[in-house]
């Protein structure tokens, strides 16, 4: 399900940068340095030019934990170009006409836009940007709620005493679904309510200082100097005052934001977790059928004309690719880059034949990194996306994908999709990286407060609060969790198969995670400054991804 951060390893204090003749690739000569635990904590707030572009920022230079991105561009790549590689973006829907995407967007040469003929026989009707796998569909439950309903009927009241051995483990799924559905819905309903009762303070509060102040944008220091001697006022500056220390947000975009939540645990009420809905009816085929494959359509904006459900796809793409130097927007990570655009992620938990199927497809149309920002606790049928990686594996396809945004340990919680079996702790391939959020801060609270992690199941961490990426509509918008954090790395895994295109897979795996920036303090995790652990500890590699480093190394392993 979509959820509502140095100086490189590497790197010299003055590297030689040599450009190979010829070729495409960088030839790049360095000498790696000591460690960057000795970098000074950032003292100053980030400018909103600096959030807006912190994914970017060097460590050494900019005391930001970004991937050194500009340093990248300015001290290696420069004007090479390298080799155009196709990243498929599996998601929501991606605006393939906001104009810092439409020149970036895949086109299949292939085929004849609009003749209603398969003219590349690849199984897909006018498939000019991409494939839509939900049709007009938007709206889903959640795993768990779909498994509750469909077993329900079979074994609700029933007790393990009443089933046969043959039904046992589906009969444990039951009462598995059953409980997650019973204590989700109870939060949500719970959520929904506290923040409701939240907002109505807030906004009560702020239109009183709003009056008292004769303006609605005040600064925190407008408020500090505010004089309030009587209630309620006096109790409205300290709740107020609270607030903006806590969300580093001035109180308007608190209640922006908080208008979200409410907008996701509604959300969450009403389609996700509502057993009456079946969002699935619309789209016409078996979702447990995976031969069942003649459905979809090359809609891969989705059918919603306002294009709001594609936002969460269309900021992922805007991450990795978003047109570098046109003057507009935002830059994205990677350059001679096109999205190829794959819907199959729903308004909440994608199907498991979907993301099969549309893994084999974007590998089949030619894309060599593939980015799969969603995931879920539950899953019907994780053999056929496993059997999917396997494929992307053996046709040298390198699949990049978010962690997930629950706090949880990874290691001791499945998550799906995933390269393991519960049975088996040892990946099924080598081609598979998932990628854990960072914050802004370097120090206690660089790992996000939301993000998932474990020692064997995430693989690295990258920058993923607070992202500016594109939203639909020619729009731009902050979002945060793993789901950007999983671009980010894609688009460093792009820019390797770009300059170093005869690098396979694993190996451009194996160079991101050995080239990140290794971080040996104690960080808080989950956000619980009571649980603190080393950094090193929390992925595989225990490092942060960095575009500069990883071009330094690949330059090394290509020769």
């Amino acid at each position: 399900m979509k959820i509502p951060f140095y100086k490189p390893l590497l790197a010299a204090t003055s590297a030689a940068i040599l450009a190979s003749c010829g070729s495409s690739a960088p030839a790049i000569v360095s000498t790696p340095i000591a460690n960057i635990d000795t970098i000074p904590l950032k003292v100053t707030a980030l400018t909103d030019a600096q959030f807006k572009n912190w994914p970017e920022a060097d460590l050494i230079y900019d005391t930001i934990p970004g991937m050194s991105v500009d340093r990248a561009y300015s001290e290696i790549i420069k004007n090479q170009k390298g080799k155009k590689v196709i990243v498929a973006v599996i998601d929501s829907g991606t605006d393939i006409e906001h104009e810092d995407l439409k020149n970036v967007i895949w086109t299949n040469e292939d085929e004849i836009p609009g003749n209603g003929i398969d003219d590349d026989n690849n199984g897909y009707i006018d498939d000019v940007h991409g494939w839509n796998f939900l049709g007009d569909a938007v709206d889903e439950n959640l795993e768990f709620v779909r498994i509750y309903k469909k077993l329900k009927p079979k074994y609700e009241g029933k007790s393990a005493s009443d089933i046969s051995e043959a039904n046992r483990q589906e009969f444990i799924l039951f009462k598995d679904a059953e409980a997650e559905y019973n204590k989700k819905l109870t939060e949500a309903q719970q959520n929904l309510a506290q923040y409701q009762q939240i907002k109505s303070q807030l906004v009560a509060a702020h239109q009183a200082v709003s009056s008292q102040l004769g303006k609605e944008d005040y600064t925190m220091d407008e408020l500090k100097a505010m004089q309030a001697t009587a209630q309620p006022l006096s109790q409205y500056k300290a709740m107020l005052l609270q607030i903006q220390q806590n969300v580093n947000e001035n109180i308007p975009k608190a209640i922006e934001e908080l208008d979200g939540a409410l907008d996701y645990y509604s959300d969450q009420v009403k389609v996700n977790l509502n057993p009456d809905l079946n969002g699935r009816e619309i789209v016409g085929d078996n979702p447990d059928d995976l031969n069942d494959r003649n459905y979809g359509n090359n809609n891969v904006m989705g059918p919603e004309a306002d294009k709001k459900n594609i936002k969460h796809g269309t900021h992922v793409a805007g991450i990795i690719a978003a047109q570098r130097n046109n003057g507009i927007g935002m830059n994205g990570v990677a350059q001679n880059v096109e999205i190829m655009a794959v819907r199959a992620v729903p308004n909440g938990d994608e199907y498991d034949k979907d993301i099969a199927l549309a893994i084999r497809y974007a590998v089949d149309n030619g894309a060599k990194v593939i980015n799969t920002s969603f995931g879920k606790y539950f899953s019907t049928h994780p053999d056929w996306v496993r059997d999917a990686i396997k494929y992307a594996a053996d046709h040298d396809v390198l699949i990049v994908n978010a962690a997930g945004n629950e706090s949880l340990n990874l290691d001791e919680k499945m998550v799906y999709p995933n390269d393991q079996t519960p049975d088996n702790p040892v990946e099924i391939s080598d081609n598979f990286l998932t990628v854990g959020a960072l914050n802004y801060d370097y120090g206690a609270k660089l790992v996000a407060n939301f993000s998932n992690y474990g020692k064997k199941n995430v693989d690295v961490f990258a920058p993923g609060n607070k992202i500016w990426s594109t939203t639909p509509n020619n729009e731009y918008e902050y979002l945060q969790g793993t789901s950007m954090a999983s671009p980010e790395v894609a688009g460093i895994a792009a820019m390797i198969r770009s300059y170093f295109p005869k690098l396979t897979a694993p190996q451009v795996k194996k160079i991101i995670m050995d080239s990140g920036l290794p971080v040996q303090a104690n960080v808080i995790v989950g956000g619980d400054r009571l649980n603190t652990q080393e950094f090193s500890e929390l992925s595989t590699s225990g490092k942060i991804a960095n575009l500069y480093n990883a071009l330094i190394l690949a330059s090394k392993v290509s020769k």
